[in-house]
C-alpha cells in the first residue's frame, strides 16, 4: 500500500512575516502569513523552513531596535502560529549575534536540524517522525559551509560550522540505520551546476546542492539561500525544489514512497495568496502601527530625491544612492577611497528621507571596515565589478550571466568612490581597466590609500577574495544602516555628491554620461 507524505516548505523568508509590501506602505498578497493560510496541518503532512527568517525586511530591522528581551522571541511567535515542525539555519539567522539566535530556537516549537553546526544546544542532527499512515521520515538539515566566511567572528563564538556535504552523508547513514523509509535534509544551500545541463556554475562550497544529489541520495532535498524558484527537478535519484525570497510562494510537495520502497515526488510553487492565516493577523495587527509610525518618522532632506533606475544603467552611468552611500561611509570612517553596493531591489530615497526609505534601500546587517589597498587591489576590485557588463551577438550592452545565473547578484556589482576610474567593456575580462586616477593623476603602483567597505566585502565575498590580504585598519560595530540614518540626523539638509567616478567605454563609444544638473 501506498504512503503519501505532503510537505509544506518555505525557505529565505527574510523576516516578511506580514502581508505588507513596506517600501510602498501598502498591502500586498506576500508574506509568511499567508503562506500558512494555506498550510494543511494533520498527521502526514510536515512544514519546514529552510532558514534566514530573523534578517532582511524593515519589520526585523524594527524588531532589533526596539530592544527589548521579548523582540528576538517575536519572529519563533510567528512561526508557532504558522505550525512550523522542522527548520534548519541560514547564515542570516547568525547576523544578529548568538544571544538573539538562542533566543529564537528557545522559543520554537518546531526542532531545529542542522547537522553540520556544532556548540548551540538547541540544535538536532538528525530524527526519525512516524505519520499517522505508519510511514517512517528521517529528516536533517545542513546550512551552508561559507558562514565562516561572512559572519562576525563574535557571532559564531563556541559555535562550528562543518563541510555541509559531509555532515549530510553522516546523517543519511544514521538515518538509514535508523531504519527510515524516506530521508529528507533541508539544505540551506543552492545548486553549484546548471540543472537542465549539469554545467559546473560555481566551483566554492558555498552551494553544493547538486553535489549532494550525485553523492548522497536522499529521496527529498529542500534547497535555499539562491533566492532561485525551482518548483521541480529530479537529479540522479533525489526529488528536490526551491521557493524564491521574502515569503512570495512557497513550496507544496507530495511525496509518495510504494510498497517496493521506490519514491516518486510531486512538487510546485504556489503564491501566498491574498488570506492571512487569523492567529498570525492578530499577532501582527498588535505590532503594526506602531511600526508604520516608525518607519514613516522624517530623519533629514536631501537636495534631490535618489530613485534607482535599471541596474544595467546605474552600473554604466553611476547611481546617486551608491554616491550617496559612499559619502556616508567616507564621513563614518575617514578612509580616503569608499566602496558599496546596492541591492537586487532598491526602493530609492524621497528628497524628505523618512526610516522607510533608509531601512527598505539599505537592506543588510552590514558593519564598515577600514582596509589599506594600493594600485593592484583597486585594479582587482575594478575588473571584479567590470565582469557585470557583457555585449550580446548584436553588440547589444547586457548584464553578464555570471551575475544572473543560478542568482541574481546585481549587489556583486561595487561603486568606489575617490578614485576616477575608467573601463572598456569591449576588451576581455581581467584587461578592461584603461585607467585609474585620483585627483586627476594617474596612481601610482606604490600609493597606499584607505578603503572602506561593507563586512561582506572585506571578507572577500562575491568574488572579491584578494580583499583577504589588506591589512585591516578599522572595523566599525555599528551597522551601515544606523550610520545613515547617523548621518542624515546630523547633517539635516544633504547636498549628494554628483562627481561620476567610473566612466565606461565600449571601444570607442563613450557609453556613460553625466548626472543631470
Amino acid at each position: 500500500m501506498e504512503k503519501t507524505l505532503t510537505i509544506f516548505f518555505t525557505s529565505d523568508t527574510h523576516g516578511y512575516f506580514a502581508p505588507v509590501d513596506y517600501a510602498a506602505a501598502a498591502p500586498a498578497p506576500t508574506g509568511l502569513a499567508n503562506c500558512a493560510a494555506n498550510f494543511v496541518r494533520d498527521g502526514n503532512s510536515l512544514i519546514i523552513d529552510g532558514g534566514d527568517v530573523l534578517q532582511g525586511s524593515p519589520f526585523t530591522y524594527w524588531l532589533q531596535q526596539r530592544g527589548s528581551a521579548e523582540g528576538p522571541f517575536v519572529p519563533a511567535r510567528l512561526m508557532n502560529l504558522a505550525g512550523y515542525q522542522f527548520v534548519t539555519l541560514g547564515n542570516h539567522d547568525f547576523n544578529y549575534g548568538r544571544e538573539v539566535l538562542e533566543r529564537y530556537l528557545d522559543g520554537l516549537d518546531a526542532r531545529c536540524l542542522c547537522a553540520n553546526v556544532l556548540g548551540l544546544p538547541q540544535v538536532e542532527r538528525s530524527t526519525v517522525v512516524t505519520l499517522e499512515n505508519g510511514l517512517r521520515v528521517g529528516l536533517t538539515g545542513v546550512t551552508t559551509s561559507f558562514i565562516p566566511v561572512w559572519e562576525k567572528p563574535e557571532h559564531l563564538t563556541g559555535i562550528r560550522v562543518t563541510d555541509a556535504v559531509e555532515a549530510a552523508r553522516e546523517a543519511l547513514e544514521e538515518l538509514r540505520a535508523a531504519g527510515a523509509d524516506l530521508t529528507v535534509c533541508i539544505y540551506h544551500g543552492g545548486f553549484e551546476n546548471d540543472i537542465p545541463t549539469g554545467r559546473p556554475l560555481s566551483d566554492t562550497a558555498e552551494n553544493q546542492a547538486w553535489r549532494m544529489c550525485q553523492e548522497l541520495d536522499f529521496d527529498v532535498l529542500l534547497t535555499g539561500h539562491q533566492h532561485m524558484a525551482l518548483p521541480a527537478a529530479h537529479i540522479r535519484n533525489t526529488w528536490t525544489c526551491q521557493p524564491p525570497d521574502k515569503a512570495r510562494s512557497y513550496v507544496r510537495m507530495e511525496v509518495i514512497v510504494r510498497d517496493d520502497g521506490s519514491v516518486r515526488a510531486e512538487s510546485a510553487l504556489l503564491p501566498a495568496g491574498g488570506r492571512t492565516e487569523p492567529g498570525m493577523a492578530a499577532y501582527l495587527g498588535e505590532m503594526h502601527d506602531e511600526v508604520s509610525r516608525w518607519l514613516d518618522l522624517p530623519v533629514g532632506a536631501l537636495d534631490t530625491a535618489l530613485m534607482p533606475e535599471d541596474h544595467l544603467e546605474m552600473a554604466v552611468h553611476g547611481s546617486l544612492i551608491a554616491n550617496f552611500f559612499n559619502q556616508v561611509q567616507l564621513d563614518a570612517s575617514g578612509a580616503d577611497l569608499s566602496a558599496t553596493c546596492l541591492g537586487n531591489e532598491v526602493r530609492g530615497f524621497d528628497r524628505a528621507v523618512s526610516i522607510r526609505d533608509v531601512v527598505a534601500t539599505y537592506i543588510y546587517p552590514n558593519t564598515l571596515t577600514t582596509i589599506r589597498v594600493n594600485r593592484g587591489i583597486l585594479r582587482k576590485a575594478l575588473e571584479r565589478s567590470a565582469e557585470y557588463y557583457d555585449l550580446d551577438e548584436d553588440g547589444k550592452l547586457r548584464v553578464s550571466d555570471s551575475f544572473l545565473h543560478p542568482k541574481e547578484e546585481h549587489y556583486n556589482f561595487d561603486y568606489i568612490s575617490g578614485i576616477e576610474a575608467a573601463i572598456d567593456i569591449s576588451r576581455p575580462r581581467g584587461q578592461r581597466v584603461l585607467s585609474i586616477r585620483r585627483n586627476g593623476q594617474e596612481l601610482p603602483p606604490d600609493t597606499s590609500l584607505t578603503l572602506c567597505l561593507n563586512n561582506y566585502r572585506a571578507a572577500g565575498s562575491g568574488g572579491y577574495e584578494f580583499y583577504t590580504e589588506c591589512e585591516v585598519l578599522n572595523d566599525t560595530p555599528v551597522e551601515v544602516v544606523e550610520l545613515i540614518m547617523d548621518y542624515i540626523t546630523k547633517h539635516k539638509k544633504i547636498t549628494v555628491d554628483r562627481t561620476r567616478w567610473l566612466t565606461v567605454y565600449n571601444g570607442d563609444q563613450l557609453l556613460s554620461e553625466e548626472f543631470p544638473a
